[in-house]
């Protein structure tokens, strides 16, 4: 149907709609149901030339100004109307062949409703399709054979969240959540970063990516910290062997994965039988982050995991810590490669937890958040080596130095190889060859600005690194970024507002020099 409405435009000397927004209006025109109004449908997919041109002048016409950007269709050539009426041509045909879709024959579908139904009857299993129309099919089908307490979740609904919570309340901490709990969650890659969905431990592939790292990305989302189950079930739907046999998808599948497999070592099977693993890959893994640096590093699940390992060792530490005092401190004997100093943990007014590392002198050893932690680590039956004079005063330079560092980290983009910097070149390089013609993008440009002026929120770093090592396009990049601008999980703006408070010592540990 695009196509027929692009055709149309240029053959009447008319403007052309342009963006995101066309082919979403597009798609729902085809849709069975209107989602606003309930109405039914106007146009549907057929294989007559004729009404599809009649139906793409209706659409043209039907189309408000004020809701998208138009371009003038006598700037593309007339190669372009010409290729898009051959492929209208060979879409026909493929609709000729197919006129009609049977869901009762979809034997891929009536799998998925076995796998639902009778292997997993009532167990959790989190759906990835890479296709939102897919979704919502999955959604209408399983709805009529009786599924319950499942949902359907894409990047059009409003808050994907929301729906996360309701599948995984437990390890969202979300218990108010669990009378509305989902048994069965649909949806696209909206929800294969960033989301906590390890109350389940089966992970279904109704389709297979073709960039490697969303395979990933999805069974990271039940692979976390706070999975109960042993073993993490992930399911691949392969297509028939007539089609496999045209593309070959699964072998070309395999080798990418074996070329991930080769540069990073891995130890999970993908498909059953196959001698291919990639486990490295994920950010969770611990056994990896001593390559990395501190920008690759999700500290947050690192540090927890410490305490995690700490309190299953010793329990008694989930009731001992709690009741230490505030700004607690302790001393024990470096290494021979450490320096002698004292540790600082505080808290910013940003509420950010910092590690600061002083020596002897008052002078910073590093602000490396992963060397700090390593530099602290210790075993419970480490000995307490006394306190330097000089202790308490260096605290106060550590804290003196967080207040001063802490509003000033805007406009320093920091290291080369970190998701800072590399995002801020690559966005400003996309912008200026953009500039001052029809593409240019403010909204782009107040993001570039915002990333130089003020720190990557977490969120933000973990998804921008995540993308900068699959090496996607650089439209693609800047709709990600824009998309978190959008949704107020890129840059910490409110940063300004807290550089007159106070921050705060959570504890302190000195490091004296081995005798």
């Amino acid at each position: 149907m695009r196509n027929y409405v692009y055709i149309y435009a240029m053959q009447n000397n008319l403007e052309i709609p342009i963006g995101q927004q066309v082919s979403s209006l597009l798609d729902s025109l085809l849709t069975d149901e209107d989602e606003e109004s309930g109405a039914e449908g106007v146009f549907e997919f057929h294989a007559d030339t004729a009404r599809y041109f009649q139906d793409a002048k209706d659409i043209y016409h039907s189309l408000e100004r004020k809701k998208f950007k138009w371009i003038d269709s006598d700037l593309f050539m007339e190669s372009l109307k010409l290729a898009l009426t051959e492929d209208s041509i060979e879409l026909n045909k493929i609709l000729k062949l197919a006129p009609q879709w049977h869901a009762e024959k979809d034997r891929k579908l009536q799998a998925l409703h076995e796998l639902i139904t009778v292997k997993h009857p009532s167990e959790k299993l989190l759906i990835f399709t890479q296709f939102s129309d897919t979704a919502q099919y999955l959604y209408q089908q399983l709805s009529l054979k009786g599924v319950e307490s499942f949902a359907c979740v894409t990047g059009q609904h409003e808050n994907p969240t929301a729906i996360a919570h309701r599948f995984s309340p437990y390890s969202n901490n979300k218990k108010d959540m669990a009378e509305q709990e989902l048994r069965v969650l649909i949806t696209t890659d909206v929800l294969s970063e960033g989301q906590n969905l390890q109350d389940a431990h089966i992970v279904v592939n109704y389709d297979l990516p073709w960039a490697i790292i969303r395979l990933i990305q999805r069974a990271g989302r039940v692979d976390r910290i706070g999975q109960q189950a042993d073993t993490i079930l992930c399911y691949s739907f392969l297509p028939e062997d007539g089609i496999e046999n045209i593309i070959a998808l699964r072998s070309r599948l395999m080798q990418r994965i074996e070329q991930n497999a080769d540069v990073m070592g891995a130890d999970e099977h993908f498909f059953e039988g196959d001698p291919v693993n990639i486990r490295d890959l994920y950010s969770e893994n611990s056994s990896i982050l001593e390559e990395q640096d501190d920008e690759d590093v999700d500290l947050s699940s690192y540090a927890f995991q410490i305490w995690k390992n700490a309190t299953d060792a010793n329990p008694e530490l989930k009731h001992i810590i709690p009741k230490l005092p505030k700004v607690v401190y302790s001393s024990k004997a470096g290494s021979e490669q450490m320096q002698a100093g004292v540790i600082v943990y505080a808290k910013t007014p940003l509420n950010n937890d910092v590690l600061t590392w002083l020596d002897n002198n008052g002078q910073i050893i590093t602000q490396s958040q992963f060397t700090i932690l390593n530099a602290a680590a210790c075993s419970i039956d480490t000995p307490l080596t006394p306190r330097a004079d000089n202790h308490h005063e260096l605290v106060a330079q550590g804290l003196a130095y967080i207040k001063e560092a802490d509003p000033k980290l805007g406009g320093q983009l920091g290291k080369k190889n970190g998701a800072r910097y590399q995002a801020y070149h690559r966005l400003t390089r996309h912008y200026e060859l953009n500039k001052n013609s029809l593409f240019e993008n403010q909204a782009l440009k107040k993001a570039i600005d915002e990333l130089y002026q003020y720190p990557l929120k977490e969120y933000a770093r973990d998804a921008i690194s995540r993308h900068l090592k699959i090496d996607i396009d650089d439209v693609t990049f800047t709709e990600l970024v824009l998309g978190l601008r959008e949704e107020d999980k890129f840059c910490q703006i409110e940063i300004q507002t807290a550089i007159n408070h106070e921050p705060s010592v959570i504890c302190s540990l000195g490091l004296t020099v081995c005798i």
